[in-house]
């Protein structure tokens, strides 16, 4: 099993300018920094239903309310702000901007392992196995310690759970069995857990040995994974 990067092909060199957006790292650290209702706000937000704050503030009170200490409160407006920049955006662009804060965000809360995983923590890349077929498209976030890679698709909602990533992430995952290496394969979803769980249920696609991290649980991101994909 080893890593390679993906092709330069068109699609890749327009999804590197977007990913390289600083909106998407600044996203991706303050939702890093989050905790579970404020992400929830900025998944409302972001999925452009409305650009004006006032709603937002009304239908998310007690992330403002006197209850709320002044860092909580400070930390709200910053998820605020750049999720209602993510919102201004064209349609189109909006659902590629929201795709790479996933991924960066997934990056983000997986370094945060510590140093020895953050070096080997990858964007875009190929897995190769030895007398099978390349598959076209690369993994969103790798982490390639040896004897304990990772792999993960990441997606905006609970929709872009279908056949295609299950089978090229089970694929992926016995490939590595038949030779004998450790490889974890997940995907991160920021969308409520029941959502996953019911449209994974839906497909016919392997997903036993596939592991879900959606919305609720972000920050188990953070934590060492066993190879079970425990932890």
């Amino acid at each position: 099993m080893r890593f390679q990067d993906a092709a330069r092909d068109g699609r890749a060199v327009v999804y590197a300018a977007i990913q390289a957006e600083p909106l998407v790292a600044r996203a991706a650290a303050i939702l890093a920094d989050s905790d579970g209702p404020g992400r929830l706000l900025a998944r409302a937000i972001m999925n452009g239903e409305s650009t004006d704050p006032t709603v937002w503030r009304t239908m998310f009170p007690s992330l403002w309310s006197g209850g709320a200490s002044e860092s909580e409160r400070a930390r709200a407006e910053a998820i605020l702000a750049v999720s209602l920049d993510v919102a201004g955006r064209g349609e189109q662009v909006r659902s590629q901007v929201r795709g790479a804060i996933v991924e960066a965000l997934t990056a983000e809360l997986l370094a945060r392992r510590g140093p020895p995983v953050a070096a080997t923590i990858r964007r875009e890349r190929r897995i190769l196995f030895d007398g099978v077929a390349a598959e076209i498209h690369p993994y969103d976030v790798t982490v390639e310690s040896p004897g304990s890679a990772e792999a993960w698709d990441c997606k905006w909602g609970a929709r872009g759970i279908g056949p295609d990533v299950l089978y090229q992430l089970d694929d992926a995952r016995t490939h590595a069995l038949d030779e004998e290496a450790v490889l974890m394969v997940g995907l991160v979803v920021f969308d409520a857990e029941r959502s996953c769980r019911v449209r994974m249920a839906a497909q016919t696609a392997p997903s036993d040995g596939t592991r879900l991290v959606a919305l609720e649980d972000l920050d188990r991101l953070a934590r060492r994974s066993t190879p079970d994909g425990s932890g």
